[in-house]
């Protein structure tokens, strides 16, 4: 079993892998099974089933830089650019995006550092890169470089420095 998945899979339950149980949980949350299809090596079946999922549930999720422990909230609508970085213990809400910026000073993909928690429907655009132990609120707009330790707020985004800012909001780290 993929390392990586084993640490999305206790972030996503709460418990460790347990064989029977942990394959009987996988047929009932399509969550779970699409962590595990995207962890593994590009094949056709890891192609067909994102596809599916792309259009039953909007979980386009094709980067394969990320880090262990990802946690995705209420998996719809959820798009990540296949050139986005996320570190460890990232979590990713309902209707949040990860895109890609074509052209100006921002050209390119976003870069998130560990601890990350995004919110639902925010949107983090461009070359940027998120710190460790950021907090982006619900609905912000996010195409500047965040510091560590921060919080996000709106549109255009405002920085709060707080210390702990995912204290709370981001359980069962690994």
């Amino acid at each position: 079993m993929n390392e990586k998945f084993l640490c999305d899979y206790y972030r996503m339950t709460g418990e460790k892998w347990n064989g029977i149980k942990g394959r009987l949980l996988m047929l009932r949350r399509y969550d779970l099974r699409y962590l595990y299809l995207i962890r593994r090596k590009k094949t056709k079946v890891r192609t067909l089933f994102a596809i599916r999922a792309a259009r039953k549930y909007g979980l386009e999720i094709l980067s394969d830089n990320l880090g262990p422990g990802l946690y995705i909230g209420h998996a719809h609508n959820i798009n990540v650019n296949p050139e986005v970085i996320i570190g460890k213990n990232c979590n990713l809400n309902k209707g949040c995006t990860l895109g890609k910026e074509n052209r100006g000073k921002r050209k390119g993909a976003p870069i998130l550092g560990d601890n990350v928690w995004i919110g639902t429907n925010s949107v983090v655009v461009g070359k940027v890169h998120i710190g460790n132990d950021v907090l982006i609120a619900p609905n912000a707009y996010v195409n500047f470089d965040v510091p560590d330790h921060s919080i996000v707020l709106g549109n255009p985004g405002n920085i709060i420095k707080k210390g702990n800012a995912t204290e709370g909001y981001i359980t069962m780290r690994i």
